[in-house]
């Protein structure tokens, strides 16, 4: 039969792809490179169409030329594990004691880096681009408007807890000493709601109204090494101070004499599985990652969780080992009296004023992803918000005023951690995850008897964790109130 197709020879730079390669992340991912790189010049401006080929490959491939590399990519999940939840940890270790509290964050951080492996394998397998995408894929539309609800309600409470700890650390609060306090004495910036505001104005809103997330690297990379110094100066302080004998005996296990230390119990490991919360942004650095494979992604999880786990476990440790039974649920506001060694002034104003540079720098990554989430939720079927600015401005505006509202009425971060990290950062963290891998193990490769059972072990302990995190929450207002 005849045919006026020619093969293709073998030494041509042409092939064949798949309509999905390389195209995750646009908005048309069905589309293909045809026709963008003819050279019509040497074609004479004259295309015999029926020997054009039905694809060509451009000369330089974008997914290997202008990705991410391993260490990047380490460095931006990073970025959106390490945040507020650090300061919280060591008041954790006083309620939990040194020995059971470590155990825990490591057994979290695993837990947390294995649910990350399982939810890119099966986004890869179903070739979905976000975390709703999967979900729906698995459980269907309504789980992905669930799922959609808990990135925004998580990210939201982690914004608010950003701007808490701020407005603590500089104003001060009824037992502490602000900065501003301690440089120029009382004034309008005792009042922790103008303090927050001025913040959110000046600083936030500019980074915030940013629509490009790449926009926000240089600003992440200064908002670890910040967090870095402040890690490195409370482990140093409390070694140095523990060589001199001036730390007491701490607390190894959990205290079981009191009914308030019952209820401490109860909520505190919600807090702990709410510090390693990041899968809300696992697929958008996977998309972007050079020469992606799930193998490489897996890499990067490990990096993280080793990274994490560490400074971490170096924060609950030196932090309760430094202020012992007088720990706050917010360590920053312990910086503000001397810390028995040299230099103690000058590393106490390095410690609380670089963490609030840190979460000033941090702050617009996790409300990136809430705005991103928001606009697909309440404008599904709109164009992409990169290319509304005004609705990008407004969904940013709107987003500030509802997160500064919930500053100026929660107390303390201890209180936003409880609820979050019973709710929303165990549901994204280990129920969805676990959920997608039991469901879509019967459309691939499927999962290995110990992978199965893993999977059913984090999902039990999500529902555990969920259930006793929100009754003692409960049980703990009520006792408050009466």
């Amino acid at each position: 039969m005849g045919s006026n197709y020619k093969p293709i020879p073998k030494d041509s730079s042409v092939e064949l792809q798949s309509k999905d390669q390389n195209n995750h992340g646009s908005q048309n991912p069905k589309s293909s490179h045809i026709v963008d790189d003819l050279d019509y010049d040497d074609l004479n401006d004259e295309i015999d169409f029926d020997h054009l080929p039905l694809v060509i490959v451009p000369k330089e491939d974008s997914a290997s030329s202008s990705g991410s590399g391993i260490y990047g990519a380490v460095f931006n999940l990073s970025t959106s594990v390490i945040g507020a939840g650090i300061m919280a940890l060591p008041a954790t270790m006083k309620v939990l004691g040194l020995i059971v509290g470590l155990i825990l964050i490591f057994l979290m951080g695993i837990l947390s880096e294995i649910s990350v492996e399982l939810l890119v394998r099966f986004a890869v397998q179903s070739k979905s681009n976000s975390y709703g995408e999967v979900v729906q894929e698995a459980l269907g539309k309504p789980a992905r408007i669930l799922s959609e609800i808990c990135i925004i309600v998580n990210n939201a409470g982690v914004l608010v807890v950003y701007l808490i700890i701020i407005g603590d650390v500089m104003s001060g609060s009824l037992r502490h000493t602000g900065v501003f306090d301690q440089w120029l004495g009382n004034g309008f910036w005792d009042h922790r709601k103008i303090v927050i505001l001025v913040v959110v104005i000046i600083c936030l809103a500019p980074l915030c109204a940013l629509n490009k997330i790449d926009s926000l690297s240089t600003t992440s990379a200064a908002s670890v090494a910040l967090a870095v110094v402040f890690v490195l100066v409370a482990f140093i302080v409390a070694f140095i101070k523990l060589l001199e004998g001036k730390i007491g005996t701490p607390r190894l296990t959990p205290d079981f004499g009191s009914e308030k230390a019952i209820l401490d119990l109860l909520v505190v490991i919600p807090i702990m599985s709410n510090a390693y919360v990041c899968h809300f942004n696992v697929q958008p650095i996977y998309n972007e990652l050079e020469n992606r494979s799930p193998q490489k992604m897996n890499k990067v999880g490990r990096l993280t969780t080793a990274l994490c786990v560490t400074i971490y476990a170096s924060t609950a440790i030196a932090g309760y080992l430094l202020f012992g039974k007088d720990t706050e649920s917010d360590i920053l506001t312990n910086f503000d009296r001397p810390l028995g060694v040299r230099f103690s002034t000058a590393l106490t104003y390095i410690v609380r004023v670089g963490y609030v540079f840190h979460l000033v720098l941090v702050f617009p990554v996790i409300h990136f992803s809430l705005r991103q989430t928001v606009d697909a939720l309440v404008f599904d079927g709109s164009a992409p918000l990169s290319e509304s600015r005004k609705r990008c401005l407004g969904l940013t505006f709107v987003l500030l005023a509802v997160v500064y509202l919930g500053s100026t009425m929660i107390p303390s971060i201890w209180t936003a951690f409880k609820f979050t990290g019973a709710t929303t950062a165990v549901s994204l963290g280990f129920t969805f995850p676990a959920l997608i891998a039991l469901r879509l193990s019967s459309q691939g490769p499927g999962l290995s008897s110990r992978e199965r059972f893993l999977a059913w072990l984090m999902l039990s302990l999500a529902v555990m964790v969920s259930v006793v995190g929100v009754v003692g929450n409960v049980y703990s207002l009520q006792s408050k109130s009466e």
